[in-house]
């Protein structure tokens, strides 16, 4: 907890990036059955929702955050019920996967309508595999890396 804490702080002062957004005009649904990269809430259930991602980095490239905002995501509705439970967010690509279980849900009027998720980077290795996955993830579903001006 006391690592979190120091990258929560850590992160003002770093660079603060809005990337992986798309780059065209997107209906926020992934285009690609077949990706190269998925995200998944549910263990074997791609979620279909592009997020908005945001990452923060260190200065020093020590660390990094980055930021999932789904909105309505296909892990809501009642068709995927029957699949289980959201236990993470699992990002599996031909790598691997990583994981991780800070997931929150935010509702209004009783309805589920969004989930967010913080994936931290505790090296510079993890940030370059988040890279590479991020790097699949976006070209199979027409998202674009903007950089901080």
């Amino acid at each position: 907890m006391g690592l979190l804490r120091s990258l929560l702080v850590i992160a003002p002062a770093a660079m603060s990036v809005n990337a992986f957004s798309p780059s065209m005009p997107s209906s926020r649904f992934a285009t690609s059955l077949d990706a190269l990269g998925e995200i998944q809430f549910v263990r074997g259930l791609e979620e279909k929702v592009i997020p908005d991602i945001k990452l923060t980095r260190a200065k020093d490239g020590s660390s990094g955050i980055a930021t999932f905002k789904f909105a309505n995501p296909n892990v809501f509705d009642a068709s995927t019920a029957s699949e289980g439970e959201i236990t993470g967010m699992f990002l599996v690509d031909e790598e691997g996967e990583m994981t991780t279980s800070d997931v929150n849900a935010n509702f209004v009027n009783g309805k589920p309508t969004s989930l967010e998720s913080q994936m931290v980077m505790t090296s510079p290795e993890e940030w370059d595999r988040f890279m590479r996955f991020m790097e699949r993830y976006g070209e199979a579903n027409g998202l674009g890396f903007n950089k901080a001006s």
